[in-house]
């Protein structure tokens, strides 16, 4: 009787599918490895004037303002128009799309943050 390579008694299989498993867990991670990047709204403005982060980044928006704020993105590859946020609220934007974008509150019309996704 032949038998396989994957058919002795040791457990070649189950050894192979863990190993599978464990590289297919392990780029997983590292390909949508996600960072976290916060800005804050005091004083009516942006903490930054400009941003710079990877593709599939969010953008925390902390409202340390004792004011309302509200973000605004209108850009052909990417569209976000918050609610008002009160402050102690954070409002998170998530950037999927390579570009450039303006950020900016409508409360506010001179605040403005250049987003800059590689």
């Amino acid at each position: 009787m032949t038998r396989g390579i994957l058919s002795f008694s040791f457990p070649w299989r189950e050894l192979l599918v863990a190993a599978v498993a464990f590289a297919a867990a392990l780029t997983g991670s590292l390909a949508f490895a996600k960072s976290f990047h916060d800005v804050s709204q005091k004083g009516r403005a942006f903490n930054l004037k400009e941003l710079t982060i990877e593709r599939g980044d969010t953008v925390r928006f902390n409202n340390d303002d004792e004011f309302i704020h509200q973000i605004f993105i209108d850009s052909r590859a990417f569209k976000f128009d918050s609610a008002e946020s009160d402050p102690g609220n954070v409002i998170p934007v998530e950037f999927a799309a390579a570009g450039l974008y303006d950020v900016k509150c409508h409360i506010h019309p001179k605040m403005l943050l250049i987003v800059t996704v590689k």
